[in-house]
Parts: structure tokens; sequence; C-alpha cells
């Protein structure tokens, strides 16, 4: 009986842990197939799957408006978020690696007012940075995300991989002194391997922030050639015609693909890099 019980327990547990986990992908999934049906059909049922399916909404959507395609919109959001996610990593694994490993004048004040930044929002910093990257003549460029990006200006990322450098035993540094090696050598040689998750996680967090980034977008982005996806999609939503949403939705299924398909390939790494830098310390 125990026995018995212990296996409709588990089957139990199972169910619901599987339908806890499948009710958030709902909304993916309803996208999914919404794309493959008519204006009518998408406000006027309430059918999962399509009665009439659509077939050439993806190749239609990814035309885009005007003489501009997707192919654009996507170069563009990879020029955008590339460099951004390459130098965060490396500049933020820096500027932790000071902090987790070096003892120097000012260095706890410096790291708390680093750590207030965390808490200004957005919409604080806005006005003082649009000045200053209009001053620089940096609007309409990708360079108010790639600048700040290569100075760590994202501190979150920072108090992520100090707390992970600090898990790491000094040994290995004080190891790898004894063998010759030098403090940079010690960072890109001895840590840099063993902060494999912290960075991935870095990376992934930066791009999926980056790559939906709308409002920041937005601001300093006003030319159409330059638009990245999140832009040309709401590009797509004209109020002055009826809007085709089985080609807006299509096209919002193709922007998630790299995102998820970037998760998935490390996503090992990325539980591993939260959990560690949550728990060590």
């Amino acid at each position: 009986m125990k026995k018995g019980h212990t296996k409709i327990r588990t089957i139990v547990t199972h169910a619901l842990m599987i339908a806890a986990g499948a009710l958030p992908l709902y909304p993916l999934v309803w996208m999914f197939f919404s794309s493959f049906k008519s204006n009518k059909e998408i406000f006027g049922s309430l059918r999962l799957l399509p009665e009439n399916p659509v077939w050439d909404t993806f190749a239609k959507g990814w035309k885009g408006t005007g003489q501009i395609t997707y192919t654009t919109f996507y170069f563009n959001t990879f020029k955008m978020v590339i460099p951004t996610v390459l130098f965060t990593v490396m500049s933020s694994s820096i500027v932790a690696y000071g902090f987790a490993r070096f003892k120097f004048r000012l260095k706890k004040i410096l790291f708390m007012l680093m750590l207030s930044s965390l808490m200004l929002p957005n919409a604080v910093l806005i006005i003082p940075r649009y000045l200053l990257f209009n001053k620089l003549g940096w609007l309409n460029t990708y360079l108010p995300f790639i600048v700040p990006a290569v100075f760590a200006c994202t501190p979150f990322f920072i108090y992520m991989m100090v707390q992970f450098f600090r898990g790491i035993p000094r040994d290995f540094d004080e190891a790898a002194t004894i063998d010759g090696c030098n403090t940079f050598q010690v960072f890109y040689m001895i840590l840099l391997p063993l902060c494999k998750p912290a960075l991935f996680s870095a990376a992934i967090f930066q791009f999926i922030w980056v790559w939906n980034d709308f409002f920041n977008s937005l601001i300093y982005v006003n030319s159409v050639k330059k638009y990245p996806v999140v832009l040309a999609l709401r590009m797509s939503l004209d109020s002055t015609v009826a809007s085709n949403w089985n080609q807006v939705l299509a096209m919002s299924v193709v922007s998630l693909l790299p995102g998820i398909i970037l998760f998935f390939s490390a996503q090992k790494y990325f539980v591993e890099g939260v959990t560690s830098a949550g728990v060590k310390g």
C-alpha cells in the first residue's frame, strides 16, 4: 500500500509540475498558431488551431514594410546586440576581478556606490544620457548601447561576477603566482575558465535585455534603415490601415528564436552561474 501511495503521489506531483510548466508557455503556443490565422479568426474565435490556415504569413511578414525587409532589421539588431554583449562580459569580469581580488583605498565606498547605482531607475538616467549622447553625436547610432558596455556600466553583472569570484579559493591565485603568472595571467588563464557559468549567465541576460530593449532603441535610433527588430515590429502596427496581425505574430515568433536558441544552448552554464552567484561569497 505504501508503494502504491508513493507511486500515485509521484504521478500527481509530476502532473502538477508539468501543468505548471506548460501554463506560461501557452501564450507562445497561441502566438505561433495564430500566425497562421486570418485577422477575422484571430479576433473572432477562441480555437487554438486555425480552421483555415494561411501559409504565407512568414514569407509576407519577412518582406517588412516599404523597401526594407526583416533581413536588414535582423542585421541591425545583431550589430547592436553582439558587441554590447561581448564588451559587457569583458568589462564586467575585469571590474569584478578587481573588486574581488585586490585591496585598494576606498574599495568599500566604490563598491557601495556601484551597488547604489542599481537603485536608479532608467527613467531617471534617460534625460542626462540623451543630452550627453546628443552632444557626442551618437544619436541614430548603436554607440549609446556599445560604449557604456565597454566601461562596465551595468552594475548587476559586476555584482554577480564578484560573488562568483569570491567563491573561488585564493589558493588558485597563489599557486599560479608561484608558477610565475602575473596578475593578468592569473585572471585570464586561471579564473576566467572557472567563471564560464557566470560569463554565460551575463551574456544570456544581456543578450535578451538588449534584444528586447524597445524604450532605449526608440529614444536613440530614429532612422528606419537602422531600426532593430523590436522597432520594426512596432512599425508594422500602422494605425492608419488595418494591420495584418498574422504577419506581426509570425515575425514575433521569429524574433524570439535567437534568444530561445541561445538560452537552451547554454542552459547548463546559465543555471549553474545563477545558482553559484547566489550561494557563494
